[in-house]
């Protein structure tokens, strides 16, 4: 995770006494509900206008989406994560109206701690009539204020402690001073950990129990595992920037949940077909054949089962704004499946 610079000082203690009460720095960023059907992300308590809210829309294959499809999150291969926070702009009106509603909501609220309506005053004064006068309203076609964000799924993982910088001022064209700035390739990093898959419960034959030493064929039908997309984009304070994160299913991984079995490939790694398949339908007469993807165990498992585990590995490329694009973490999603195995009974005459 990047890194960000904090601000420190009397204006940095304020922020971090008002956090207690409103997080005026920093919002949590919802990832279902409205943001996964096209609407504005939700910010965890608070009311609109006295909380910031996450601009970035999301569209397409979203895990919580009507019609998404999908039952489950991609998960990055190796220590790579999304972003757990990052800076968004707001024009000069949205984030005057932001501090004085936060301000009066602080002030007003009954049995509200003195130092937290202090810590409030402080960091309104600060954009007010400190450092900066009247929230640069005077200025307000000239550049924009940036402001922290959290995802609300990973608030208190330390990454999300990172973007603890005070809401700050950029001119237009001027470069933001910050890592997890919004940016196409940043959204595209969003867009990932919304994506969602379908489930990964691979066919088998035999179907209910198989046997010791007896070849058992999997597969997954074609047209069940596509590429799947999710679009992120926002549009506030003249900024207006999308990015694509487009997941493509390469291959299928089977552990048979027990060291004695066999699979096939002896890898246990299925690639996909041409149609996007993976593996072959068993057919009558084939009984004698070497499944391009299955396994043969070659123990009973008792009175209970053997845990399958059947993960899809998918490739993940992104597209943004002005061309922009390039490639991030293979993703990888699954599922266990339970399988009976018995021995094959023979009967002496």
């Amino acid at each position: 995770m990047r890194l960000v610079t904090s601000r420190t000082g009397r204006y940095g203690a304020a922020v971090a006494a008002v956090a207690l009460a409103l997080v005026p720095g920093t919002a949590l960023a919802d990832r279902g509900g409205g943001a996964s059907q096209g609407g504005s992300a939700k910010t965890s308590g608070g009311r609109d206008g006295s909380s910031i809210v996450s601009r970035v829309v999301y569209s397409g294959s979203t895990a919580g989406s009507e019609g998404g499809g999908g039952t489950g999150k991609v998960k990055p291969v190796g220590n790579w994560t999304p972003p757990a926070c990052w800076y968004e702009p707001r024009s000069a009106e949205e984030f005057s109206r932001y501090v004085e509603n936060m301000y009066d909501e602080t002030v007003n609220t009954p049995g509200q701690h003195s130092y937290a309506k202090t810590s409030a005053g402080e960091f309104r004064d600060e954009y007010k009539d400190g450092t900066y006068k009247n929230y640069n309203l005077d200025k307000k076609d000239e550049g924009n204020w940036w402001v922290a964000v959290r995802d609300e799924d990973r608030w208190m993982e330390p990454e999300a402690q990172t973007c603890d910088r005070m809401p700050f001022w950029v001119e237009n064209g001027d470069p933001v001073p910050v890592e997890n700035a919004i940016t196409p390739e940043v959204l595209a990093e969003l867009a990932y950990s919304r994506i969602a898959l379908p489930t990964t419960e691979v066919t088998l034959a035999p179907e209910e129990t198989t046997k010791v030493n007896l070849p058992t064929w999997a597969w997954l039908d074609e047209g069940k595992f596509k590429e799947v997309s999710v679009t992120a984009a926002i549009d506030v304070g003249g900024l207006n920037i999308q990015a694509t994160t487009t997941a493509k299913p390469i291959s299928l991984k089977l552990e048979p949940g027990t060291p004695d079995a066999e699979t096939y490939p002896a890898s246990g790694e299925c690639t996909i077909n041409d149609d996007d398949s993976i593996g072959e339908p068993y057919a009558k007469g084939k009984a004698d054949e070497t499944p391009p993807c299955g396994i043969t165990y070659l123990r009973s498992s008792g009175d209970g089962t053997f845990n399958l585990q059947a993960t899809v590995t998918w490739e993940i490329t992104w597209t943004g704004t002005g061309g922009a694009g390039g490639d991030l973490p293979d993703g990888t999603f699954g599922n266990d499946q339970e399988v009976v195995v018995q021995e094959i009974q023979a009967v002496n005459r």
